[in-house]
């Protein structure tokens, strides 16, 4: 694994400014609670995906501020040296609980909770901000994406039209953690180890003096992973049948039967059910066909549903950078302080607009289960010390009635925010990407089939703790008086 770039400075401004009056009035030690979470699944959806966490890890382990980095400080102005002197020696020492990456989230619930002084639980917001809006907002794509192609492999062909290198590298990254099965981009497979494939463009195709040539040459370099592209100029007339021809006179006398046409123009459902029919008379009837073309899971559901014979899907643009809703809302929010001996203190933020008040107060996260099925039905956000009786019926509100309350009984509650940092420390073990694409699709097993829904998806619950509930109204009327 190569070494990790230090992003300290990749920060707000703000974060500094802040820093440096926390430090020159002495706040700087204040114990701070901040959570992240999101007001909004995109593309409204039921539920997003968690993606970014290791990323977010190795930040905090290279968080450091070198000599270049203070002379610059020092440049801006407004800076004390006595600040500037404490930077040199800055490290995280805090703690931080996150949720796992792959693991279904949803709206107002803490993703991640940051407990550190002030000046460092300030510090790593916008980098923490930006990584898990990113990741968490291309999975979600990806895996509406790949839900919509009902079990055929989608790769992931966005590089080129990604928002910068590091939009497609870990884009591609989320991607995977999401269900597809592959990546055009090569570093992403070096890197993080998601798939890479590919086969050719259509300017191979014209760099020969004809159609058969071309894929002939291709057949004969690369027999074990012979996708002809047969769009260059016309797809029934020219293009499969020249792939099938240079299928039969070099792949199949050795033996291979799989092989692999793409189409990347025109009416795919159409050419698609021709291709397969020409395919499939030749005696191909291995041959796969994949289909690409500005898709996303809205025109791949439509394409399945007109009876193409689509095989596998390359999607690039609408999923690397989540065409039809391309941000992800995460804020990052301060929850409580704690005083001079340990007793925490919450904090709520007030709005007009009642979706932007906060929870307050240090929480916990749990996710319930029904016993008799498995599948997950509200999460419960409380207060951090209180104690749950789990064992008894609970009540939760209707997310669609608040007024409405629901009891339920028989099921298992599982924590949801694990310990990543304690002290500074790492004391998370962190998993391959393999490993968390493989407990995203667990997780996803346990999500009802209404809450998956592109259009109008059942309201999961994501309900306050009777305590945490009625520390919140306090706070809003107490504050609310002024």
């Amino acid at each position: 694994m190569k070494q990790h770039l230090n992003y300290t400075m990749l920060c707000d401004f703000y974060e500094l400014t802040m820093a440096n009056g926390y430090f020159q009035t002495g706040m700087g030690e204040q114990i701070c609670y901040f959570d992240i979470f999101f007001r909004n699944v995109p593309d409204g959806g039921g539920f997003a995906i968690a993606a970014g966490l290791e990323q977010v890890i190795q930040y905090i382990q290279n968080l450091r501020f070198d000599e270049e980095d203070i002379s610059y400080l020092r440049g801006k102005g407004g800076f004390s040296e006595e600040f500037l002197d404490y930077l040199r020696h800055f490290k995280f020492t805090g703690d931080i609980w996150a949720v796992p990456e792959g693991t279904p989230i949803f709206p107002r619930e803490p993703i991640l909770t940051v407990r550190a002084n002030a000046i460092q639980a300030q510090f790593v917001e916008t980098f923490l901000l930006l990584t898990l809006n990113h990741q968490s907002l291309i999975a979600t794509k990806s895996n509406r994406i790949v839900r919509a192609a009902e079990g055929r492999p989608v790769a992931e062909f966005g590089s080129r039209r990604a928002q910068g290198a590091d939009g497609a590298l870990l884009g591609a990254r989320a991607s995977y953690i999401a269900g597809c099965a592959a990546t055009a981009c090569t570093m992403a497979d070096q890197r993080y180890g998601s798939p890479a494939t590919g086969t050719m463009a259509h300017s191979w195709v014209q760099m020969f003096p004809d159609e058969y040539t071309a894929f002939k040459t291709y057949c004969q370099l690369y027999p074990h992973n012979a996708t002809l592209l047969v769009d260059t100029y016309n797809v029934l007339k020219s293009g499969v049948p020249n792939a099938i021809r240079a299928f039969k006179e070099v792949l199949l006398p050795q033996g291979i039967t799989t092989c692999g046409i793409r189409l990347d123009s025109g009416d795919l459902a159409y050419l698609s059910r021709k291709a397969r029919k020409m395919l499939d008379e030749a005696g191909l009837t291995e041959c796969k066909i994949f289909a690409s073309n500005a898709l996303d899971e809205y025109l791949i559901r439509d394409l399945l549903l007109q009876g193409a014979a689509i095989d596998a899907f390359g999607v690039g643009e609408r999923l690397i950078t989540s065409r039809s809703e391309p941000v992800f809302g995460g804020v990052y929010k301060l929850a409580a302080i704690e005083d001079g001996q340990g007793n925490i203190i919450p904090k709520i933020k007030l709005s007009e607009n009642a979706a932007k008040i906060t929870n307050p107060h240090f929480k916990k996260v749990y996710r319930l289960y029904n016993n008799a099925d498995g599948k997950a039905f509200a999460d419960l956000i409380t207060l951090h010390d209180e104690v749950m009786d789990f064992t008894q019926p609970l009540e939760l509100f209707d997310p669609e009635c608040t007024w409405k309350r629901q009891t339920f009984t028989d099921y298992t509650a599982r924590e949801l925010l694990l310990p990543i940092f304690r002290g500074g420390e790492l004391v998370y073990e962190v998993p391959t990407l393999q490993q968390v694409r493989d407990y995203c699709a667990e997780q996803l097993e346990l999500q009802w089939d209404e809450v998956k829904r592109f259009e109008n998806p059942h309201n999961y619950y994501v309900d306050l703790s009777q305590k945490l509930w009625e520390l919140k109204q306090h706070m809003l009327t107490e504050q609310g008086r002024g």
